[in-house]
This record gives C-alpha cells, sequence and structure tokens, in this order.
C-alpha cells in the first residue's frame, strides 16, 4: 500500500514537527514516525468499512420500508434490494477475515458516529449513480462493482464532513487520505468475485525492508543534521539561511542523506522522488531550487568519488 514515497513524506513530517515543537528525543520520533505508519493502515479499514455500513443502513431502511405505514423511496424502483444486494458489497460484508480484523481492532468509529454513515448513504441515494443504477432491471458483478467505485469516487471522497472528521481523529491522516482514497478505487477495480477474503487485507509495507529504510533515514538525517547543512550552505549563494523554506531544508537534507548513505537507490530516483515531494508540499518555486542545489551537489560528489552506488538497476 505504501510506496517509498510515502514513506519519505512521512519521514518529512516526522522532521517537520520536530523542527517546530524544537522538543522530543530521536527515540519519540520513531515511535511517532512508526506510528503514523500503521496509523494509515487503521484509515484504510475505516474508510473500507464505510461501505459496509452503508450497506447496512440500507438494509435496515428496506426494513422499515416493509411497514405499511411508512413510504420509502426505495418502493419506486423494479426491485427495492437491489442496491442491499450489490454483489461487491455483499462481498465486503459477509468477509469474515475483514470483518475479523476490524473486530480485532476495536474499530467502531461508525457506530459510535452513525450521524456520517447516514450522511453518506443520503448523499448516495439521492446521486443520479445512484438513481439510474437502481431503475435498471438487474445487473452483473462488474456493473454492481463499477457503481461502488463511482459512488466512491464521487460521494465518499470528496466529502468533506467526512475528511473533517479524520482531521480531528488522526492529524496525520490529513496527507494520508488522498494515499489511501487512490489506493481503494485501484483495490476495487482489480477485485473479481472470485476472489480470496485477503485480498482486502493488503500488507502496508512491501517487506520489512520499507520499514528499515524509514528508520534509517529519519535517524541519519536527525544525527547528521549539522553536516547536512554545512553540504547546503555555499550551494545557495543568492539565499540566506533563514530564507529557505522549513520544508525544503528539511528536504534537502533527507535527500542529500539517501544519496549518501542509500547504496542501492539510484540518484536519479531519489532526485527525482523528492522533486515531486516539494511540487505538492512546499512552495511553487521549490523543485527548481531543490533540482538546482542537488545538481550541484551530486557533481561534486561525483568528482571527489562520496556517492558509491551499487545494486541492480545502476549500470
Amino acid at each position: 500500500m505504501l510506496t517509498r514515497r510515502h514513506i519519505r513524506v512521512k519521514v518529512m513530517q516526522c522532521i517537520y514537527a520536530l523542527a517546530q515543537s524544537k522538543e522530543g528525543s530521536l527515540e519519540t520520533q520513531e515511535r511517532f514516525l512508526r506510528s503514523s505508519i500503521e496509523n494509515m493502515y487503521t484509515l484504510y479499514l475505516l474508510l473500507l468499512s464505510l461501505l459496509i455500513e452503508v450497506q447496512r443502513l440500507a438494509k435496515e431502511q428496506i426494513q422499515l420500508s416493509s411497514n405499511k405505514y411508512l413510504k420509502n423511496t426505495s418502493d419506486d424502483y423494479p426491485d427495492k434490494e437491489k442496491f442491499v444486494n450489490n454483489a461487491l458489497l455483499q462481498q465486503l460484508a459477509t468477509n469474515i477475515k475483514l470483518n475479523s480484523e476490524l473486530e480485532r481492532r476495536k474499530l467502531k468509529d461508525w457506530y459510535l458516529n452513525d450521524e456520517y454513515v447516514r450522511l453518506i448513504y443520503k448523499e448516495v441515494v439521492e446521486s443520479d449513480l445512484y438513481l439510474d443504477y437502481m431503475h435498471r432491471i438487474g445487473s452483473s458483478y462488474d456493473e454492481d462493482r463499477m457503481l461502488i467505485i463511482d459512488l466512491y469516487r464521487e460521494v465518499i471522497a470528496p466529502n468533506e464532513k467526512i475528511y473533517d472528521y479524520f482531521e480531528d481523529t488522526q492529524l496525520t491522516w490529513v496527507d494520508d487520505i488522498p494515499i489511501v482514497n487512490t489506493y481503494i478505487i485501484k483495490l476495487l477495480k482489480k477485485v473479481r468475485q472470485s476472489q480470496n477474503e485477503a485480498f482486502f487485507l493488503p500488507r502496508l509495507l512491501k517487506d520489512d525492508d520499507d520499514m528499515d529504510f524509514a528508520k534509517k533515514l529519519l535517524t541519519k538525517t536527525l544525527l547528521h543534521d549539522a553536516m547536512l547543512e554545512k553540504e547546503i550552505e555555499g550551494k545557495t549563494p543568492n539565499w540566506d539561511k533563514d530564507r529557505i523554506a522549513d520544508i525544503d531544508s528539511i528536504l534537502l537534507k533527507m535527500a542529500i542523506c539517501e544519496l549518501l548513505n542509500f547504496s542501492s537507490i539510484p540518484e536519479k530516483v531519489t532526485i527525482n522522488e523528492f522533486l515531486e515531494i516539494a511540487k505538492e508540499y512546499s512552495t511553487p518555486k521549490s523543485s527548481i531550487f531543490i533540482n538546482g542545489v542537488l545538481d550541484k551537489l551530486v557533481k561534486e560528489y561525483r568528482k571527489e568519488g562520496k556517492l558509491k552506488k551499487m545494486g541492480r538497476g545502476l549500470l
């Protein structure tokens, strides 16, 4: 789920938080980094389970409408239970492994805050996507799946109240929400009717090397801060240290640290990754500034023999 770029962003957030607070030990930041990464999986599970809760609420509404004195909008459709019986929603709702994981982690957010489920359900049933789907007779698994993908993309993902709820619950989720939303949409596009249950419980990290990479990048950047500061000095003749944006300074230090300490990562990969992060998290001109500094440093390091790169893809 998490790519190396996402991991770099997590490290950047830790260093930025430490720089702003000017408090906390290295051990504290390591714990914060691990927690921030692991909490991303909780966010994924909560967003996925929101689909289950919406289906459950829809089922409750059908049961209520069976009372002859209560009229429900679903009564106007050829099959009023069509959405409840949506094949993908059923696949999620009956997934034993997924529901066991939700129970194990005691994720009861939607039970305790059911107003958000009702909010999403209301927007779903009022959407053109839902109306068109419910007025059609019958559907295939692919049609059911495409409805949920479209509803997720157009109703759930852009919902500001859900966003505010997550921001208030966990500050680090602010930057995680777009990543997780994108991942869920990709996941739903790949799912098949015969998919095994574990498909909805992907690994957070590709392997243990990713967490080692995160910890090493954080630790070495913080421990060698003074040295990394000197590396930047002299490469920015038109910029005083105080004029360099905090994020730019952190990204430069992390990039230099990666260039000098991660022999298996090609220098082009390092530079491109940090330029992309700068475009998203810093000022409009930051990527140009950072690219100029790193270009000078790489040329200098090559001349001095400091870049000791090895491994696949480096020849």
